[in-house]
């Protein structure tokens, strides 16, 4: 029996202690949000937050889990109020959405170690593929959450809440 913790609460898996953590978590506690890709941990669809690094759960298995700490998506948020969600909504970034969800963990893990990376920290800190070719959005994304985590008041307004603001304006008489 392997026993850590899985979105703040305790787990215990009977399977084989050599099941890779994605496994564990999609077919026994039913949280599909990290998803299958290659399974050789290139692609980055699985990443999870394992003790707070970016880890990619196809490559990890549940022995190697004992005792730790694991934050998959459904647990940054239930509403897509985490900043890293926020900023990907409002870039309109997902197009296929497969590679998103571990686009967002990973982002999310890099944002806790760094609240103002660079291209460079956050090229180095996601190493996600994405056949869509989103790059480009997704460092602004993280930028712009970087921003919304720091400073969330004086946070740049997003078109969206550009749009609105513009919408809801009282006429003048």
């Amino acid at each position: 029996m392997t026993s850590f913790t899985v979105n703040d609460r305790p787990v215990r898996y009977l399977m084989d202690p050599e099941t890779p953590l994605l496994w564990a978590l999609r077919d026994a506690s039913n949280l599909t949000g990290a998803k299958y890709g290659c399974g050789t941990g290139d692609c980055g669809a699985c990443t999870v937050d394992v003790d707070g690094e970016a880890v990619r759960s196809c490559r990890i298995s549940i022995a190697a889990c004992e005792g730790r700490f694991v934050t998959t998506i459904e647990a940054l948020s239930t509403d897509r109020s985490h900043p890293v969600q926020q900023a990907w909504i409002e870039a309109n970034l997902p197009q296929c959405g497969y590679c998103q969800p571990g686009m967002i963990m990973a982002a999310a893990v890099l944002l806790k170690k760094n609240r103002a990376p660079s291209d460079a920290d956050i090229d180095a800190a996601i190493t996600n593929i994405c056949r869509c070719g989103t790059y480009p959005r997704i460092r602004a994304a993280i930028r712009r959450a970087a921003g919304m985590m720091s400073s969330p008041a004086t946070a740049a307004p997003s078109p969206i809440e550009q749009q609105e603001a513009a919408g809801s304006a009282e006429p003048a008489e």
